[in-house]
């Protein structure tokens, strides 16, 4: 694996819910048109599934993402990921920590962590994460478990405190995102964001546009 650095992440992470389709070629047509609209970072994480249907599912997804030169990440289970020769793994704060993964995996795979403070984040940096995502910003369905949203203030506060990349995550859309990459993310990771939207590609060459033009304002 060629050595990570920082501006090899894309800045637009899509995590999976295959719950918000009706069945399973909906939900491989919804992410095909998502990497072809210019997704280039995918999460599977269908926490529910059992280790042989996501195992299936994971190679399905490694072989579209790797149609479409994109990085694919599994939560949680580094086992799959380098079964299939995934780009990395997402952890949790109740995933085995980064450093007992980096015995295993040593280089070979991309680590990163969901946090929710900047405790959480401290931490993951401590344990060796490679990037984080941190969230909610915004109310949003999948998130009600952690919490009332942070907002961006401690969103500024935690980016300008932590080295890693960070993905703000939690009720981004095309209104706020601007707003949100103006405290310092990274990039921005999104689930109903994306799948939700009527028309994906479409979608996602705007937030691209919207985060280039934001890039464009801090040059």
């Amino acid at each position: 694996m060629t050595p990570f650095t920082d501006d090899m992440l894309p800045k637009l992470y899509l995590i999976t819910d295959r719950k918000l389709f009706d069945d399973l070629k909906s939900f491989y047509d919804a992410i095909e048109r998502a990497l072809r609209g210019g997704i280039r970072l995918l999460q599977l994480r269908e926490k529910d599934l059992s280790t042989k249907p996501l195992l299936n599912m994971a190679y399905e997804l490694r072989a579209l993402t790797g149609k479409y030169n994109a990085m694919f990440l599994i939560n949680d289970r580094f086992d799959l990921a380098l079964c299939v020769n995934a780009d990395g793994v997402h952890l949790t704060q109740k995933s085995i920590p980064p450093f007992a993964i980096r015995q295993v995996v040593k280089k070979k795979l991309l680590i990163g962590v969901s946090t929710h403070s900047l405790m959480e984040a401290v931490r993951a940096q401590r344990d060796g994460a490679d990037f984080l995502t941190l969230g909610p910003i915004y109310p949003t369905p999948s998130k009600l478990a952690y919490g009332e949203p942070l907002g961006l203030t401690p969103l500024k506060e935690i980016t300008e405190s932590i080295s890693l990349p960070i993905f703000a995550i939690g009720g981004i859309n095309h209104d706020n995102i601007k707003e949100v990459m103006a405290t310092g993310a990274h990039g921005v990771a999104m689930i109903r964001g994306i799948f939700n939207q009527r028309d994906i590609e479409d979608s996602i060459t705007k937030y691209l546009i919207l985060l280039e033009e934001r890039n464009n304002d801090k040059n």
